[in-house]
């Protein structure tokens, strides 16, 4: 196969066994590759009785069919599980060189089932699998771990969990190449269940283009357009984001109760005044949207990041308006391998329920006001071991609300999963995404904002901003279609900063696989990868009432751009299921639909 491995491997932990068997032709020409595929691979293998934190719960890394290539910022993987922290369909995606270098290994994907008897390393090189004993990696942190197996194996990437995974915390990371992270979901703890502690890989294996020259060639033109494009992103990395942001209402702060503060502050401007910053990238990508940060003084370390989503988490939403505590606190979360997200909203949920007497000190087991530096230090080490305080936060927002017994809807959670930060106030396509999204609520799938900015080129499929930021009349469709776009960029695992026109990628497809597709074809592939995660959600008991928003965040803000704004998804809710094709009573696709994807071999 063109632009493939063309290989799985399976490995089953319980047995000690592994097992290489041919990809599916038919099954990556239906789903392509990343997490759609993966969700087609392990689709009959999960049920509502599955324990996400058992050892049927299959944990499956996947590759696609850009991933190795030439194609500008194509070096991502996809991790996917049942998710502990949601109970639902659970996905992350990662940069670095992990998946390149798994791909070349001679490996699209591992689907990993059944838990080690000891903690166990899995070594992927060369066509083959092993399994190593990782006993005394237990207890280190990422970066610990990963130099480790890099001095024992050599040069390849390792993708593990710190603590925070193996103490089975319900957000934990799987990190990779240093301060890399497949963040959101909780599969750290997936990897942790199955006393998995990390995955090596490495390989020299080709990967066959069906007209290499041409691929090539194109994307030596479109790399300089995604220059261009991107010039800010190298500039001040995902950080950069924070003043536009800021301008139109889009950065939360103080746990989704304010959006103006002294945002100059913490930019990503500021940070590269304020401290020695280099840029990083992933294998092959021009972008260089990474940092490597220095932080002197009592710390006196070089660290990753911060990126955007975790300056704001760990930072404004807190209280905290100084980038040293907030760099540190990232490194934290890298170091015991954390979701920066669901972390900073679980600790700024603790201050805010604290600050409005809605708790007590003692219930809580910890106490801590806004912008209190060592106290979220102090409690990031203590949900990595889930241990105290830190043993009800690590839960997430949704399971704090309930021990709590506080009112559900100041939560900021979608499915189980905590808000990013970007506000669906500022955006009403951001909002519907959020509420109906596959794994609750994720600004990458999709990123309706960057659409809303005209930072989204998609004109040949009919997306362009829209004349009000604050409405969707006459554009449900287009946040279903920039959704599907989404699980395509997921599927050739390519980043969404250089996500392409649709005509260009179908181009560039058929280029490498040798099977054009044309753009209405790829659409499809992708609006299927939304109808099987969507009919997975409704087997493990999702349905139209989890398509919602929380109270918190349907809170109008008294001041900045979007003030008095407040997001209307149940305007708009109606409208988007007629658009998916989703039945109004149950949320889940109809037969006419599941026929339409060619999934009928699934009911």
């Amino acid at each position: 196969m063109y632009a493939y491995a063309g290989k799985i491997g399976y490995i089953n932990l319980t047995a000690g066994t592994v097992e290489v068997k041919e990809l599916d032709e038919k099954l990556a020409q239906d789903f392509i590759g990343g997490s759609a595929l993966a969700c087609r691979l392990v689709y009959d293998m999960i049920g509502p009785d599955t324990d996400p934190l058992g050892p049927d719960n299959p944990l499956v890394f996947m590759t696609g069919p850009f991933v190795g290539t030439t194609a500008p910022s194509s070096s991502r993987f996809a991790v996917c599980a049942r998710s502990p922290l949601t109970g639902i369909w659970g996905e992350a995606t990662s940069g670095g060189s992990f998946g390149p270098k798994m791909k070349r290994a001679g490996f699209d994907g591992l689907v990993i089932t059944g838990r080690a008897e000891k903690p166990t390393a899995i070594w992927a090189k060369d066509g083959e699998l092993k399994l190593l004993d990782a006993s005394s990696l237990w207890g280190k942190d990422s970066y610990e771990t990963q130099q480790l197996l890099k001095d024992k194996l050599g040069d390849c990437s390792v993708a593990c969990i710190g603590q925070a995974g193996e103490n089975q915390v319900l957000m934990a990371a799987i990190m990779n190449d240093a301060g890399r992270a497949a963040g959101r979901c909780g599969l750290g703890a997936v990897m942790g269940s199955k006393n998995l502690k990390a995955v090596a890989v490495e390989g020299r294996e080709t990967i066959k283009l069906a007209n290499k020259d041409n691929f090539n060639n194109m994307n030596k033109f479109i790399l300089e357009e995604v220059k261009k494009a991107t010039a800010l992103n190298k500039q001040y990395g995902t950080l950069g984001y924070l003043d536009v942001g800021m301008y139109f209402g889009d950065v939360p702060a103080k746990y989704f109760t304010e959006n103006i503060f002294p945002a100059e502050k913490v930019t990503g401007k500021r940070l590269r005044e304020e401290f020695t910053v280099t840029f990083e990238s992933c294998l092959g990508c021009a972008i260089s949207c990474g940092r490597k940060t220095r932080l002197g003084g009592k710390y006196n370390i070089s660290v990753d990041g911060p990126e955007y989503e975790s300056v704001v988490s760990l930072g404004p939403l807190c209280g905290i308006y100084d980038l040293e505590p907030i760099v540190y606190a990232n490194h934290l979360c890298n170091k015991y391998g954390l979701d920066t997200i669901s972390a900073g909203v679980a600790i700024a949920f603790a201050m805010y329920l604290l600050d409005n007497k809605l708790v007590t000190p003692e219930k809580l087991g910890f106490d801590i006001t806004w912008g209190d530096n060592g106290g979220i230090q102090r409690l990031l080490e203590l949900i990595a071991r889930n241990e105290g305080p830190g043993a009800l936060l690590s839960q997430g927002v949704k399971r704090m609300a309930a021990e709590l017994e506080v009112d559900p809807e100041l939560a900021a959670e979608v499915k189980g999963l905590e808000v990013p930060m970007h506000d669906p106030r500022a955006f009403a396509g951001m909002a519907l995404s959020y509420a109906t999204g596959p794994r609750g609520a994720c600004h990458e799938r999709a990123d309706f904002f960057m659409m809303d900015l005209g930072l989204v080129k998609q004109q040949c499929v009919g997306l362009q901003p829209g004349p009000d930021r604050f409405s969707l009349d006459g554009r449900v469709g287009d946040v279903a279609k920039l959704q599907d776009i989404r699980e395509l960029d997921n599927a050739f695992l390519r980043c969404t900063f250089a996500s392409l026109p649709m005509d260009i990628t179908s181009g560039l497809f058929g280029l490498a696989t040798g099977t054009p597709r044309s753009v209405q074809d790829l659409m499809k592939a992708g609006e299927r990868s939304t109808t099987i995660k969507r009919l997975l959600n409704c087997k493990l008991g999702i349905t139209r009432k989890d398509d919602r928003l929380p109270g918190i965040v349907k809170r109008p803000y008294a001041d900045g751009s979007n003030a008095g704004y407040v997001p209307d998804i149940d305007k708009y809710l109606q409208d988007y299921y007629a658009v998916r094709g989703w039945d109004w009573a149950s949320g889940r696709p109809t037969k006419e639909k599941i026929t339409e994807m060619g999934l009928e071999d699934l009911v």
